[in-house]
């Protein structure tokens, strides 16, 4: 089974570091962004399975970002992990609208953070695995001409 991905997204060097550090114990590759077109970039070419994505990042939020990745044909099941100082309702809600499929509030909890990782790099595999069954079946389905 391949490595799974991880791409963080924050425009704060210490926050990266530290999300970079806390999860160096797990089997994963890990990319880093600093900003929110930068990340659309690196995930279109990295092909991540989870983004720790930042809300409040230049060039494009991460409400922003999210959109597109959820919208985007290229990422199906890419997870995405809103990191927000943001505690608002009204913040939730905005990350909901744009396909956030957790939230983490900073400061980050270093065994929070871990087991939030682990259960979405999980439930990506799963989502994969599903994914990868239906077009096997589909393809049986064509060439036995159901």
């Amino acid at each position: 089974m391949p490595k799974h991905r991880v791409l963080i997204a924050d425009d704060n060097e210490t926050n990266v570091e530290l999300m970079e550090a806390y999860l160096s114990g797990l089997d994963i590759d890990v990319e880093i962004a600093m900003d929110g077109q930068q990340t659309l970039d690196k995930a279109a070419e990295f092909k991540p399975n989870l983004v720790l994505l930042d809300v409040m990042m230049p060039r494009l939020s991460g409400f922003e970002v999210c959109k597109q990745l959820k919208g985007s044909g290229e990422l199906p099941s890419v997870m995405v992990l809103m990191v927000t100082a943001l505690n608002e309702l009204g913040d939730i809600e905005r990350a909901v609208e744009a396909g956030a499929d957790d939230f983490l509030s900073k400061p980050v909890n270093k065994i929070e953070l871990l087991k939030r990782v682990e259960n979405m790099l999980r439930l990506s595999a799963v989502t994969d695995e599903v994914e990868r069954l239906r077009r096997y079946i589909e393809e049986m389905e064509k060439r036995d001409g159901v």
